[in-house]
């Protein structure tokens, strides 16, 4: 979640130009870059048909409650509380990003969607141009993994609008390794897009989805994260590809059940992190490792020269 309270803290807006220079040549892949889940849920629209992903007992549900059905979806479907430029100027640089058509839409347009539908992409995107031309410094990572009702249309759609939305702020695809700050300044490329669809491999600035692995824990329990995250280092750390590590704590149908009222964060988000607090106040965790420290993480080479 970008931000707990919906308050983004403009300090964090040009925290990439504002890195020392011994980092401008350490390839991205190697540095641990803040990201959002479900990036765009802040926008999720009550009003708005189930998503076509759901199960047919969503539907059904949503049929005969209605509105009340959809409001409660809501507290459990929004992970975020800040917009994309909020997120932005928080410092969030990774955006998970999940497509849908809408049934019957003579537009074709696109949405956002998880569950409910979202903003529609053009309008997203567009946000975070916006704030790409007033940081120039600044690079973001647009990370394409679920397609719901996209035929191919949709995607020739999508790829001429990133293509009118970003222009020659889209990075070609290169080696993982190459990609560094010095890089992209240099080539004044700001957008990397990573496509989890064969599209990928016709357009140019759409970069394969393997390339952008996001191993999901599945679970409630903070414990079983934790050792989840810390088995998956290894992983991200193979040569020629970026890596998605999910702090992510995910429902199980009875969690919802139990909290069908509360919602996300009361459920989960609020007490999980209170419990561990209350565990052992002082200890943290890296999230670049995954490793216990108490002041500072000693053991992760992306935070120690």
């Amino acid at each position: 979640m970008a931000s707990s309270h919906g308050r983004s803290d403009l300090r964090f807006a040009d925290w990439m130009a504002s890195l020392p220079q011994s980092m401008h040549t350490v390839p991205l892949a190697n540095m641990a870059i803040p990201g959002s889940h479900d990036s765009f849920s802040f926008y999720i629209d009550e009003a708005s048909p189930v998503g076509p992903e759901q199960p047919e007992t969503v539907q059904n549900f949503v049929s005969v409650f209605g509105t009340v059905a959809k409001k409660l979806m809501r507290k459990w479907l929004a992970t975020q509380t800040m917009n994309f430029t909020s997120q932005l100027e928080a410092g969030i640089r990774f955006f998970d990003l999940r497509i849908s058509t809408k049934p019957r839409d003579p537009d074709n347009e696109l949405y956002f969607a998880h569950g409910l539908f979202s903003a529609t992409v053009r309008e997203g995107l567009e946000q975070i141009s916006s704030f790409l031309s007033a940081h120039a410094k600044e690079v973001i990572f647009l990370d394409f993994n679920h397609f719901y009702g996209v035929q191919n249309l949709h995607h020739e759609k999508l790829v001429a609008m990133l293509k009118e939305v970003f222009g020659e702020k889209l990075c070609p695809v290169v080696f993982a390794q190459e990609v560094t700050l010095k890089y992209l300044w240099e080539k004044e490329y700001q957008v990397l897009v990573f496509y989890h669809h064969p599209m990928a491999l016709e357009v140019p600035f759409l970069w394969p989805g393997q390339m952008m692995p996001a191993p999901w824990a599945n679970t409630t329990d903070p414990e079983k994260l934790v050792q989840f995250l810390q088995a998956s280092v290894t992983d991200r750390r193979r040569k020629g590809t970026f890596f998605v590590s999910q702090v992510v704590l995910t429902p199980k149908a009875s969690t919802v059940m139990k909290g069908m009222a509360s919602g996300l964060r009361e459920t989960i988000t609020e007490r999980y992190s209170f419990q561990r607090e209350a565990k052992n106040p002082q200890q943290k965790h890296c999230y670049a490792c995954f490793q216990h420290y108490d002041r500072a993480c000693k053991s992760c080479r992306v935070y120690t020269n």
